[in-house]
């Protein structure tokens, strides 16, 4: 399957298909140079499968995890750059998951100003959102995302077939991105989650696709782009807040998501949902702990945060709600 991410001066191709690692030349240059970014989480099955594929690549690995989306890896990665005398007509190639995606799309929109890079996320999480819109960016401390840009990747490549080799709770957790998109936008995705059987394919496709009409009419989220932050307003809270346990990003965003559906039993479907994917409980949480963690985020302003709210499925309204507000909601709590 083949999706166009239309934009003015970017657009690219989404490719969706088994075994299209197997065939990498069919999407990008083999004889090209490229840097293959990667964390030591990916199998290296994945990795090989790349560098027996291509004429002249190098690998830049580095240690898994949130904590590594940091300015001290983006440093590192950019010295193996300089190293290894990369140039301008040269790229790079995301191999990972989100963290990886948005570390090396940073570190290629700014090496020399900008160089080319391809995306291909290997987790559930990143196929079905981060992936696409080329939002890319490190963390400083426990504030996520707050040092980035917006570059578009040269194209995005997803081969289901990664999540072979990817532990179940990543999986489940990454499903919560999709279930997102369909509690704003689709109701009928919701309900592939509430299926006997589930069709991974179907929902990676049918959210990256909901995705990408989302990035066309707004590119840098200036306007409807917001509403891809339903959940994550107190779900990134919890995450910072909880990073000792540690939560993964999807299972804090199926978290955040409850204390903004309004509908009681739109929530006990979810609720239903979150079960089956074994997402964990809200925590016994302090409210102004929380708190503290959205006043920070990039997403808020001086006296207010944007919230995404669903009345019924596949709808959503936008308010902008002060910090006292929030408190409110936290009060009252998401279950």
């Amino acid at each position: 399957m083949k999706l166009e991410v239309q934009l003015k001066e970017h657009s690219y191709p989404i490719w969706i298909g088994q075994k299209a690692l197997s065939h990498i030349a069919d999407y990008i240059d083999p004889g090209r140079r490229y840097a293959i970014v990667t964390d030591d989480h990916v199998p290296r099955q994945w990795v090989d499968l790349l560098i027996e594929q291509l004429e002249n690549a190098c690998v830049i690995s580095f240690e898994h995890g949130e904590k590594n989306k940091s300015l001290k890896t983006y440093e590192y990665v950019q010295e193996q750059l300089i190293e290894k005398r990369f140039g301008r007509k040269d790229a790079v190639i995301a191999l990972g998951g989100g963290v990886v995606g948005d570390l090396a799309g940073f570190v290629a929109a700014t090496y020399m100003r900008g160089i080319d890079f391809y995306n291909i996320p290997t987790t559930l999480l990143s196929q079905v959102d981060s992936s696409v819109g080329g939002k890319v960016a490190v963390d400083m401390g426990t504030v996520k995302n707050i040092i980035g840009a917006f570059y578009q990747p040269k194209a995005v490549i997803i081969d289901p077939d990664t999540l072979s080799t990817l532990d179940p709770r990543q999986v489940r957790s990454g499903a919560m991105e999709a279930l997102k998109m369909g509690l704003i936008l689709d109701e009928e995705l919701v309900k592939e989650f509430e299926k006997d059987q589930l069709d991974y394919e179907t929902i990676i496709a049918r959210s990256i696709d909901l995705k990408r009409m989302i990035v066309e009419n707004d590119e840098k989220e200036l306007g409807q782009r917001a509403i891809l932050n339903f959940g994550h307003t107190i779900g990134h809270a919890i995450e910072g807040a909880y990073a000792q346990v540690p939560y993964y990003h999807g299972e804090c965003v199926g978290m955040g998501m409850l204390f903004f559906i309004e509908d009681e039993k739109l929530k006990e479907r979810v609720r239903a949902i979150l079960d089956r994917f074994e997402i964990p409980s809200v925590p016994d949480y302090d409210p102004d702990t929380l708190l503290s963690y959205i006043v920070h985020d990039k997403k808020g302003s001086a006296d207010s945060v944007k919230t995404i709210r669903v009345r019924k499925a596949g709808s959503y309204a936008m308010q902008d709600m002060t910090y006292d507000e929030i408190r409110t909601v936290l009060l009252r709590g998401g279950v």
